[in-house]
């Protein structure tokens, strides 16, 4: 069956569709607005940044814990309008208490673990509303709508939002992050259609505590997504913690200027938009699970050149190629992985499971960011760059090494456990 780019998935999915570019392009606009606020407007420090950024990660994500077995047993898509509408009022506490003059740290603090409890809970949601809008094998087309959807804010978001914060000051680029999630809400809304209850059948209507793991359970436990989970938290997490230290080596050991160092990231993440691109054709030519492990493969092996960045121009080419062949890889493997892992989860386990995921993800991004912190303190930002780079190529024996066809056996299965 041809699986062209621009074919109609109908459209219930267009409003999804719809719905995520509005909010990702609000989210990207605000790329480091907390930080630029704490900074700009509370002339909070470094440590208080730090505290900022890994409090909201790591906070929010207990937070999500129970949200998760929370959601499996409702309808998906008044889930998702909850959760942009929870983003929506608490992102814009903050423009409002900065008007009274009454803003403040901790309220930065408990609004980065509100949106990233809600963030969690919303991509969970989502995940089983895409499986049950899109047929099988259009999976693979959607997931690669959404992947080039997000490059595509990735690299028009953060330059635009720099210059909205010149002309507005930093909180007007969380008001615009803030309608964008009220717009999404707009979105699921007009999704329409008759959206089931899910029916559990096997445990009474109360959450019980065990739930609270299930997710968890039920990845350990699948011999697919077992190792892929592994494979995946620990790459996103030693990609995540690398950039402090960059940024410390580029801005600060290295002499390079704030906009070559924003240039160095923007421009590679068209990469992203062309991997995606190339996702759907790649597989269908060569296979889901090659193209998967071939992507997988590729992307590890790029960070360490990181280590090797020098002043100059030179230096300043070698990051722009480092991050375009990493993102490029990123843009092929991500909608391949999303799409095979739900082909693998069985239809009354995704809320579950992709809240586990992403719980383990922001956790793992957290402790590992703070961890390469100290540790760039103690040798320098290169050298815990090239630990990283190091510790990364070892990532794809964590990788599915054969084809798993289970999974559509596992759905039936699944569905009556």
């Amino acid at each position: 069956m041809a699986m062209g780019l621009g074919r109609s998935l109908g459209r219930q999915f267009g409003w999804l569709w719809a719905a995520y570019a509005t909010s990702t392009f609000g989210t990207r606009l605000a790329f480091d607005a907390f930080p630029l606020i704490a900074i700009l407007v509370l002339h909070a420090g470094p440590t208080e940044v730090a505290v900022l950024a890994a409090a909201g990660l790591a906070v929010g994500a207990v937070v999500a814990v129970p949200l998760g077995p929370w959601v499996e047993f409702r309808r998906k898509r008044p889930v998702m309008i909850a959760m942009d509408l929870i983003r929506f009022a608490a992102l814009m506490s903050v423009p409002a208490a900065y008007a009274l003059g009454r803003l403040d740290f901790v309220q930065l603090v408990i609004v980065s673990v509100l949106v990233a409890a809600a963030d969690i809970t919303f991509t969970a949601a989502s995940g089983a509303c895409l499986k049950a809008l899109v047929p099988p094998e259009d999976l693979i087309v959607a997931n690669g709508r959404f992947e080039s959807t997000n490059w595509t804010a990735t690299v028009l978001g953060p330059p635009l939002g720099g210059a909205a914060i010149g002309l507005f000051g930093p909180v007007m680029t969380v008001v615009a992050d803030a309608v964008s999630f009220l717009l999404s809400a707009l979105g699921i809304r007009a999704i329409g259609g008759t959206e089931p209850r899910p029916v559990r059948t096997a445990a009474p209507a109360r959450l019980r505590a065990g739930d609270l793991l299930e997710g968890w359970r039920y990845i350990l436990a699948h011999r697919a997504l077992r190792p892929l989970f592994f494979n995946t938290i620990l790459v996103s997490g030693l990609i995540m913690a690398t950039s402090p230290p960059l940024a410390v080596l580029m801005l600060g050991d290295l002499g390079f200027a704030p906009w070559q160092y924003g240039l160095a990231f923007a421009v590679p993440c068209v990469g992203g938009l062309i991997g995606s691109r190339l996702a759907r054709r790649l597989v269908a030519r060569f296979g889901q699970h090659r193209v998967m492990l071939t992507a997988g493969t590729l992307r590890a092996c790029w960070l360490l050149g990181l280590a090797f960045v020098r002043p100059g121009t030179a230096g300043l080419v070698l990051v722009i190629a480092v991050e375009f062949g990493l993102i490029t890889s990123m843009g092929v493997f991500n909608p391949v992985y999303a799409t095979y892992r739900l082909e693998q989860t069985a239809t009354d386990r995704i809320a579950r499971t992709l809240s586990a995921w992403s719980i383990t993800s922001k956790l793992t991004v957290a402790a590992l960011t703070a961890l390469w912190g100290l540790l760039a303190g103690l040798t320098g930002p290169r050298t815990a760059i090239a630990i990283a780079g190091l510790l990364i190529l070892t990532t794809p024996l964590l990788l599915p090494r054969h084809d798993d066809a289970s999974g559509h056996k596992r759905e039936g299965a699944g569905s009556r456990t």
